[in-house]
């Protein structure tokens, strides 16, 4: 296992830290708002380990447009409760993880640069120590999850994809050939994995981050966008509205747009008919049962557990609705659309809107 050696000094800038890595940023206090910036301008000069799973498509909270847009200095997501809780949180989940393991761990020296690929870079959050030599052995990287993703964590196959790429991506910047993944889930229970060095896909990493690099942040060509939602909310908060104003755009482009986009509510609504039509038979095999099993396994549930209807309790339970009905303050959006235009159009939504007439 590759290991690098702690020394009593303190690294500075240029440092090599590990076995493949240099030191840019010494470490620091994140709520402190000067080395906050000082720790997002470096975050600018490369790609980090939140980037990757972003990068290929495994952050359903950040596509590659948003990447390009904070590597080029545009605030995308401000600091906010929950990244707060997570820094605060991720001590306690390291000493659990080394509670666990019985593996040791230190606080590593900052932010880490590979000493070949320069803007390959990485924030490993806790460093994972030999046990017999006391070394630095890999990175800990750990994690605070909802109580829907237990299943995830307890699989035999490893952590989730998204966890275990960033895992590598500090292992292939570090040079390391192991690394841990640790998570909180639900607040409660602590589950953490091993994850191995697999050279093809370091090589593979570097290789396609290192060219996505140079095209979008060096020669500065945006990515292409895709379908996340989080990208649909991006490009809302991107634009500054300009009331009234028109793009142009080429005949042949916004024809085939749109024949796209009517093909795929086509499908759409093809789909969805076979699929509720498939919803339906379930729901008939159910009768006025809540539960359907395959023997001791459930094969699916039709609970009395879904959205409740106002109407249907003033219709039936009128005393009930009565006595139940209360008072509360609502914001009044005639008057503030009448009397505040600007403040009420400033907090709009944009709706995407395309006339079924053909052009």
């Amino acid at each position: 296992m590759s290991t690098t050696t702690l020394t009593t000094a303190r690294p500075a800038p240029g440092d090599v830290v590990a076995p493949t890595a240099r030191l840019v940023l010494p470490a620091g206090d994140l709520n402190d708002p000067a080395h906050r910036a000082e720790w997002e301008a470096a975050r600018r000069l490369g790609i980090g380990g939140s980037d990757v799973a972003a990068l290929v498509g495994l952050d359903k909270y950040r596509g590659q447009r948003h990447v390009y847009e904070e590597k080029h200095g545009r605030e995308i997501v401000r600091d906010n409760e929950a990244l707060e809780i997570g820094r605060e949180i991720e001590d306690f989940i390291a000493r659990m993880f080394s509670k666990r393991s019985g593996v040791p761990i230190a606080t590593p020296p900052g932010t880490l640069a590979h000493v070949d690929h320069p803007w390959a870079l990485v924030n490993i959050d806790r460093d994972a120590l030999d046990p017999t030599t006391g070394e630095v052995a890999g990175p800990v990287e750990c994690k605070n999850r909802s109580e829907y993703q237990l299943e995830e964590w307890e699989s035999e196959d490893g952590p989730p994809d998204a966890p275990a790429l960033q895992c590598h991506w500090g292992m292939a910047v570090g040079g390391y050939q192991r690394g841990y993944v640790a998570a909180l889930v639900g607040g409660n229970k602590l589950r953490w994995h091993v994850v191995e060095r697999d050279q093809e896909m370091v090589d593979h990493l570097l290789d396609y981050c290192g060219q996505w690099f140079q095209r979008h942040v060096v020669e500065g060509f945006p990515p292409p966008v895709d379908g996340l939602e989080a990208t649909k909310d991006l490009l809302g908060r991107l634009y500054e509205v300009k009331p009234e104003a028109i793009a142009e755009v080429d005949l042949a482009k916004a024809k085939e747009l749109r024949a796209q986009r009517a093909d795929l509510d086509a499908q759409i609504k093809a789909l969805t008919k076979q699929k509720t039509a498939v919803e339906n038979e379930m729901r008939d095999t159910a009768g006025t049962a809540e539960v359907v099993r395959v023997g001791a396994a459930t094969a699916w549930t039709w609970k009395q557990n879904g959205n409740f209807s106002e109407s249907r309790l003033r219709e039936k339970f009128p005393e009930v609705a009565a006595a139940c009905t209360t008072t509360v303050e609502v914001l009044d959006l005639a008057r503030l659309k009448t009397e505040h235009e600007a403040a009420y159009n400033a907090c709009r939504g944009r709706r995407l809107f395309v006339p079924k007439k053909e052009l």
